[in-house]
């Protein structure tokens, strides 16, 4: 699978209606961004369960602001509509391919346990 460019109007949709995505924000002007392209593009083919997603800071500047994104790229993965992670920086093909193992084998029920009494302590 290639990786879909993602806007404002179907970022959402998009979280909610797969299991696993990961969002690549990046700009075109910028050098890590372009560097970390071809292993982005390299993991989608290998993994096409999964939606590798990419969002371009400068057209969607509302997106990224949202995203709270301060730093590109940035890469964040969502599971099951949950976001678990989210780091600066590009990395190499074998970092990508831990967060893609890491964010396979997570437990969700765990994560949504955790999330509920991180909720109910600031209650």
């Amino acid at each position: 699978m290639t990786t879909v460019n993602l806007t404002d109007q179907d970022f959402a949709r998009t979280i909610a209606d797969n299991d696993i995505v990961l969002v690549d924000f990046w700009a075109s002007w910028c050098g890590p961004c372009r560097m970390f392209a071809p292993t982005y593009e390299a993991a989608s083919a290998e993994h096409p369960d999964i939606v590798f997603a990419k969002v371009d800071t400068e057209a969607e500047r509302a997106l990224a602001a949202a995203a709270k994104i301060s730093s590109i790229p940035t890469l964040m993965a969502f599971r099951e509509g949950v976001l678990v992670f989210s780091q600066p920086g590009a990395l190499p093909a074998s970092g990508l391919k831990q967060v893609i193992t890491a964010v396979e084998e997570l437990d969700m029920d765990q994560v949504r346990g955790q999330l509920a009494a991180a909720q109910d302590e600031k209650a």
